[in-house]
């Protein structure tokens, strides 16, 4: 791997490192660029991004079959704004220029492929983005997009659920270069009722006997309450609906943060 290809799974893995030794599990907020509005968004994220390890910014996209109604409806409200996935990227190179912490995108393969892999890439290289996160490209499928990440200094993230087979964890945590990201629950994402964990331990026991990146666990993570199981077992916990829900009923974002991350210390 070279210098160029190891900028983004360096500035991840260091966020990772950086709450490990200070005995926490890395805080990951999500947000979906262009939610509220596209002159809104900019707050909302200088507010998470204030206060997290690593940010994860979702593209909008009109079929998210991953995410649960909540996202789906940010998803919805951004589009329906204006937002696309060159302005999702465009925004996100303003953030950069005022924060330093590692920003991954969650996008489906479509988005990529309506604006071209590689020129994806460019975009995605150009307005400092560390990672990508793709929740429906099984990295057997589709090489192309996984070696063009790392042309492009990119980390790629998929997804492992309590369903997955020994042998689809095996591949997926073998692939990802940046995190392993492991879905608490069977379903879409959204806050939940009752503990966070479920089979995640034995889930997150076998991911480790293969995975050589950290592993953060998202769906249905929502409180401080909810972080804090997670983050016994995890190396980073993602929470995304609590904050779209936030900026939604008009709650001070930076304040649900604080909460939530402080769940996070062990």
């Amino acid at each position: 791997m070279t210098a160029v290809q190891s900028r983004g799974v360096a500035r991840i893995h260091a966020a990772f490192e950086r709450a490990r030794a200070q005995n926490r599990a890395a805080f990951i907020p999500f947000m979906t660029g262009g939610y509220p509005t596209a002159e809104g968004f900019p707050a909302v994220a200088d507010a998470l991004l204030a206060r997290a390890d690593l940010m994860e910014v979702g593209i909008p996209y009109s079929d998210p079959l991953g995410d649960g109604p909540t996202i789906q409806r940010a998803s919805e409200q951004a589009l329906a704004g204006g937002t696309s996935t060159r302005h999702t990227l465009g925004l996100i190179k303003e953030l950069r220029r005022r924060h330093d912490t590692p920003i991954v995108v969650m996008t489906y393969v479509n988005p990529i492929y309506a604006v071209g892999p590689r020129e994806f890439m460019r975009l995605a290289a150009d307005a400092g983005v560390d990672g990508l996160i793709l929740p429906d490209l099984p990295p057997d499928q589709d090489i192309e997009i996984a070696d063009l990440a790392a042309e492009y200094g990119l980390a790629v993230t998929f997804l492992i659920a309590p369903t997955s087979t020994a042998a689809r964890v095996e591949l997926v945590a073998k692939a990802c270069t940046g995190f392993l990201y492991a879905v608490s629950v069977t379903g879409v994402t959204g806050a939940r009722e009752g503990s966070a964990l479920g089979e995640v331990p034995a889930m997150l026991a076998l991911a480790r006997q293969y995975a050589g990146v950290p592993i953060a666990v998202g769906f249905g993570v929502n409180d401080a309450a909810t972080a804090r199981q997670v983050a016994e077992v995890a190396d980073g916990v993602v929470v995304g609906s609590a904050f779209i829900n936030a900026v939604k009923n008009g709650q001070d974002v930076g304040a649900v943060a604080d909460a939530i991350a402080a769940g996070c210390q062990r």
